[in-house]
């Protein structure tokens, strides 16, 4: 059964090419067609990943689950997610986009209507685990797809727009799910309607996407813009798929750079998620915020970033592909938001938001400059798996922050009142920024491989 599963994934094969006046015209039509279904597809799975916090309050209050019962679902669909995101980078990269994207997400459909019709805490970790590992269904081909028909001088730029889905799709998420668990079935409504829509979305990711130039009768795209990462390179290899031992060990695990951006990955992401994991529980708790007031807070942090990912990605192409050196100027402003917010009394919920909304500028481009700097130093048959690789260190740092800050916010409310502990949480995030600053501070001079 699998390995019928895994031969149905295999990338389409090269067909003969097209006449040469019909090229630019159908490269046109096919980049533009890439890049408007990843987005779209992209976003879906945000609807049905991103829907948890904003309704977590209300299962506590519903099924009785206290913040560390929240932490390990957050917790362990995180690590899942890096897992799959690894795993799967590697299968994506030898497999077809376009069944591979929308099996996916079909999939975390089904698993979003299933949590939402169940009551019980161990089938609720259970399923959310398994969604947060097909969850890493979803970057891996998107990274594939744009590497085959984007050149690497404007990687910086395209993914810096394609990554606009995060947003779009995670800041809809927090709305979607307060608006469904408001008018509909209670908090089973935040899983029903992302779940159906993530189904019509993978119908449409299955008809829109396409695999390769080659597979449609194009040229390649390095001899299609005659830009080929070193002019000495062989070109006949660079179309190669790679072995399983090749992605891996020559192209992961030997190279120290990528461990670097990896590693300054873990806290990156424990600064990005710890608002979007606990941020609606928060400023519900400690700020006197409403259950919309908890989803328009998502809404603001992630639309947050939408003009910073676009600037950020375009200014790391005009640096020569500094993707680290950007990232860094990024984090700074953020340990400043987070101080804002440390510091500021309940009752004042406007500067909440106002620095959530700086948080989600700044945060969101070293979240995508990472992942292309990941790119960079690797080759395009192994995008998947670089990618998720550092998505991997990630989503362990998100694992970490889910975790620790429900055992925090359970741990110490009971020794203090909930202003304390959220506060020694904030403590931790500022804590985990500035280490986030140090690390990458190591990546200001590093550029694409030449």
């Amino acid at each position: 059964m699998l390995s019928k599963l895994f031969d149905w994934f295999k990338p389409d094969q090269p067909i003969e090419q097209i006449a040469e006046d019909k090229i630019p015209r159908l490269y046109k039509v096919n980049r533009w067609r890439i890049l408007e279904a990843t987005f779209i597809g992209y976003a879906m799975f945000y609807l049905v990943r991103n829907n948890l916090s904003t309704v977590a309050k209300d299962i506590e209050g519903a099924l009785g689950y206290d913040y560390n019962m929240i932490g390990n679902i957050l917790a362990l669909s995180s690590i899942a997610y890096g897992i799959g995101k690894f795993l799967n980078g590697s299968l994506s990269d030898r497999s077809n986009p376009r069944k591979f994207m929308a099996f996916g997400l079909f999939l975390t459909g089904i698993i979003n209507i299933v949590f939402g019709s169940v009551q019980n805490y161990s089938l609720h970790l259970i399923l959310w685990t398994l969604n947060g590992f097909v969850q890493g269904m979803g970057w891996p081909p998107c990274g594939r797809s744009l590497g085959h028909w984007f050149n690497y001088k404007e990687r910086g730029s395209i993914f810096a727009i394609w990554n606009v889905a995060h947003n779009i799709g995670g800041g809809i998420a927090g709305i979607l799910a307060a608006y469904a668990t408001i008018h509909f079935v209670g908090w089973h409504g935040a899983f029903y309607v992302p779940g159906f829509i993530a189904i019509i979305g993978s119908v449409y990711l299955f008809k829109r996407l396409r695999d390769t130039p080659q597979s449609v009768g194009l040229p390649s795209i390095e001899e299609y813009t005659n830009t080929y990462p070193n002019s000495n390179i062989d070109k006949t290899n660079l179309e190669k798929e790679l072995t399983t031992k090749e992605l891996f060990l020559n192209h992961i695990l030997r190279n120290k750079y990528l461990w670097l951006f990896a590693i300054a990955n873990l806290f990156v992401y424990i600064v990005r998620y710890s608002m979007l994991d606990w941020g609606p529980t928060y400023l519900r708790e400690v700020k006197n915020a409403t259950l919309s007031g908890g989803g328009i807070a998502i809404l603001i942090l992630e639309f947050g970033g939408i003009p910073s990912t676009i600037l950020m990605g375009w200014l790391s192409d005009k640096f020569g592909g500094r993707r680290g050196m950007v990232s860094l100027l990024c984090m700074i402003p953020i340990f400043f938001a987070f101080g804002i917010i440390y510091l500021n009394p309940p009752g004042n919920l406007w500067v909440d938001m106002t620095m959530l909304a700086i948080v989600g500028f700044f945060i969101y481009p070293p979240v995508m400059l990472l992942g292309v700097a990941a790119l960079d130093l690797t080759s395009k048959k192994a995008v998947g798996t670089a990618a998720g690789f550092v998505g991997l260190f990630g989503y362990i740092g998100r694992t970490i922050q889910a975790k620790g800050f429900g055992w925090m916010a359970d741990y110490f409310g009971k020794i203090y009142d909930k202003q304390t502990s959220w506060d020694i949480i904030l403590i931790s995030i500022l804590a985990s920024t500035l280490i986030a600053i140090l690390l990458l501070t190591f990546t200001w001079n590093i550029k694409p491989r030449a």
